[in-house]
């Protein structure tokens, strides 16, 4: 199984115990894949051009219901395409209750190898209205 998800450096790369390169492998690839996906703007990668999602796009957008079905889809479109080893179960958008310019994006998914099913909360940072 752990073939299927595989391995690879740690984001940001850092050194292991032993002065290595810190590995990640398993579902914590996983995990670290999505958040690096929805952290890269479109465009933003030279030789990779559709590598990304479009979140950044709502980073000065109001935070209402346009806003958050809007970002529920740019994250179901990222991940349906640049992550195989994840059957998206849902994606909601809100508001965080206690940061008003935080949008919390829940994730939940299934690893298609291992058939378990997971969740990760990704917060979105907006530029308040006011600024």
């Amino acid at each position: 199984m752990s073939d299927f998800l595989g391995r690879g450096w740690a984001f940001p790369p850092t050194t292991d115990g032993r002065g290595g390169i810190q590995l990640l492998g398993g579902e914590a690839m996983i995990e670290q894949a999505i958040r690096i996906i929805l952290s890269t703007p479109v465009g933003e990668r030279v030789m990779r051009p559709t590598f990304g999602s479009r979140l950044h796009e709502l980073l000065f957008a109001p935070a209402n219901a346009e806003s958050f079905g809007l970002a529920e889809m740019f994250v179901e479109d990222a991940l349906r395409f640049w992550e195989p080893r994840i059957e998206l179960l849902r994606v909601e958008a809100t508001r965080h209750p206690e940061q008003e310019n935080v949008m919390q994006i829940e994730i939940s998914y299934r690893v298609r190898a291992s058939h378990n099913e997971r969740s990760l909360v990704y917060p979105f940072y907006q530029i308040p209205d006011d600024a």
